[in-house]
């Protein structure tokens, strides 16, 4: 349990990073076209925050950091 909880972690961590990383779109060369608002940055960089945060919180329980 503890090796698929750890795989978790590592895959929600790995993937917030990546939304954050790609908030923005991808232009293509035609930036103003196809990218997004100003709005959709922001909730695609504020999911990807708490991905993150979720996988690394996962993964500072399982690794036994934590006092509880």
């Amino acid at each position: 349990m503890n090796t698929f909880l750890n795989i978790l972690g590592g895959i929600l961590l790995f993937g917030g990073l990546m939304a954050i990383a790609g908030s923005g779109n991808d232009c293509d060369g035609k930036c103003m076209e196809t990218a997004n608002t100003l709005g959709e940055m922001l909730v695609v960089a504020f999911v990807g925050l708490i991905t993150m945060g979720v996988g690394g919180f996962l993964l500072f329980l399982i690794n036994g950091k934590a006092n509880y």
